[in-house]
């Protein structure tokens, strides 16, 4: 086998709490991860010479080491002592820099996908394991499915799948730091945190009622004062019919849970009617 090609799946998160700043500056968080079936695709092709070549179809995305995916690629080749060469092509679909993994996620199917290619034969916890080192969602992005994350991000607990629902994506166009969003939460301060044990309970009683009632995410606190757009967005997709509606990650991006497709796709098309963002999409979570 000379070529693979993989999906790299985007993450919403359904529930967000940061319980503490630690003094590396690391913040510990307590999650609720979810995949859903917007993805990225990644060509592999071994080279018989011993290179990386990245290419991709956003212009101003690195293909260089500064890249997650060449880095990722990296590591295997350093780690074990591969000759081979590898080229990756990288179809981009997840909004870039939406709180939603894209970078992470491309990184764990890069790990998957040479590790493949290379016939290193390494299990799921080995790859999500080399996978904290290049970044704390990447675990997560090759364990998939919903999950508890706890520490910062590498502690993962897999749930059962949520009930069957549609979910509508909505990044508008904005960019949003990371950096910034943490370095402005005063974990401290907060005046009230996410009901996570709740959650993980309703979803262990497969009642989307019960998960969609406990969705709340701290990093708003930060987000949504500088970006209004952000709350914009949750309140259309509520009046729209959402059960509820939220900031996923650091955002921008808001996700509402809906019951009926047909009404998920009336929501998106009002979302592009008030010009609130162009990159919608409806679609499923990822079991």
């Amino acid at each position: 086998m000379d070529t693979l090609q993989l999906k790299a799946y985007a993450k919403i998160n359904l529930g967000l709490d940061v319980v503490r700043k630690r003094e590396d500056g690391y913040h510990e968080v307590r999650m609720i991860m979810q995949t859903v079936k917007l993805f990225d695709k990644l060509t592999f092709t071994l080279l018989p010479e011993n290179t990386i070549r990245l290419k991709t179809n956003l212009g101003f995305l690195p293909v260089n080491e500064n890249n997650l995916v060449y880095k990722a690629v990296k590591l295997l080749k350093d780690m074990y002592h591969v000759e081979q060469g590898l080229e990756i092509d990288l179809f981009k679909c997840i909004p870039v820099a939406a709180g939603m993994a894209g970078g992470s996620t491309d990184c764990a199917a890069a790990l998957v996908g040479a590790a493949r290619l290379f016939h290193l034969h390494l299990s799921k916890e080995k790859l999500m394991e080399l996978g904290v080192t290049l970044g704390a969602d990447v675990p997560y992005c090759v364990l998939r499915g919903t999950a508890l994350s706890e520490g910062i991000g590498e502690i993962l607990t897999p749930l059962p799948a949520i009930p069957d629902c549609h979910i509508l994506i909505a990044k508008p166009p904005i960019s949003v730091s990371t950096k910034f969003v943490y370095e402005h939460l005063d974990a401290k301060e907060l005046a009230a945190h996410p009901d996570i044990d709740g959650m993980v309970e309703a979803i262990k009683a497969g009642s989307l009622q019960g998960i969609a009632d406990r969705m709340e995410n701290v990093l708003e606190t930060v987000t949504i004062p500088e970006y209004p757009v952000i709350a914009k967005i949750k309140d259309v997709m509520k009046e729209q019919g959402a059960v509820n509606a939220l900031m996923s990650g650091s955002g921008p991006t808001v996700f509402g849970i809906f019951e009926e497709k047909a009404v998920a796709l009336a929501a998106e098309k009002a979302i592009r009617e008030k010009q609130l963002s162009s990159q919608v999409y409806v679609v499923e979570p990822f079991k």
